[in-house]
């Protein structure tokens, strides 16, 4: 089933020199539960793409939908998590989590219980009274996760949630957080500028063009591994293969 589809996109910024193409014509369909990472030069786009998605800028041209539902602005369908994980350091990380739904006032018995849930099974219960500062990196961004979860969207939008952390950390986040988004069953469309995260974490891999983005190709990511985790295939005989197609698609050069 196509949760979420964009249909011919095109983004044009306009300044006092002239204007700028940042996408062009660019369709994408993602089925439901599907996990995505766009991949592409740097400034090429996508996170441009993303908050096209997310209803926060509106294309030159072309459509988004969600379930058959044209999205002209921010939906309750859609949660956003970013580079940085914007919690409040004044706040406990409990106090953090439940802001979405204090400003959407849905503190109700459900979802506060359906929070305990998540925090309990997602090792943050024993912390829920510390302040973000007293977390590590990777604790923190799973924080950032549950708050986005909290209310409850059809489809996340992860822009490069992982870049802040260090390398051994980032794997270990990465588990977690594909673990979580696959127990949550939610859609995903993930910018990274890591070749090696894309292709672990993802179930398609859609490599863009410079600016302006364009789609060059989709990989189709399938291993022969069982019990499928980050860590785990990038020890499979397919990873490197994946890795390769990609860096070549990219055509990165190095001076």
């Amino acid at each position: 089933m196509i949760k979420l589809k964009a249909e011919n996109i095109s983004v044009i910024y306009h300044t006092l020199d002239g204007e700028t193409e940042a996408i062009k014509n660019l369709s994408l369909e993602v089925e439901e539960g599907e996990f995505i990472c766009l991949v592409g030069p740097s400034g090429c786009g996508k996170s441009t793409f993303l908050n096209v998605v997310a209803g926060l800028i509106k294309p030159s041209k072309g459509k988004v939908y969600i379930d058959n539902e044209e999205i002209t602005k921010p939906s309750n369908k859609i949660g956003y998590m970013f580079q940085k994980d914007h919690l409040f350091e004044w706040r406990t990380i409990y106090k953090n989590i439940i802001l979405g739904l204090e400003i959407q006032n849905k503190l109700n018995d459900e979802n506060l219980k359906k929070l305990e849930y998540m925090l309990d099974k997602y090792g943050l219960l024993s912390f829920k009274n510390y302040y973000p500062r007293q977390l590590s990196g990777g604790m923190r961004q799973r924080a950032a996760l549950i708050r986005t979860l909290a209310l409850n969207p059809d489809i996340l939008l992860l822009d490069e949630p992982l870049t802040a952390l260090d390398y051994q950390t980032r794997l270990v986040v990465a588990d977690d957080i594909y673990k979580i988004i696959k127990n949550e069953g939610k859609t995903v469309i993930m910018v990274t500028h890591d070749i090696s995260e894309a292709i672990s974490l993802s179930d398609r891999v859609v490599i863009l063009s410079k600016r302006p983005a364009q789609i060059k190709n989709i990989l189709k990511i399938n291993f022969s591994i069982k019990d499928r985790t980050p860590i785990k295939v990038r020890e499979a005989p397919e990873f490197k293969d994946y890795f390769n197609i990609i860096w070549k698609e990219l055509d990165i050069h190095v001076e």
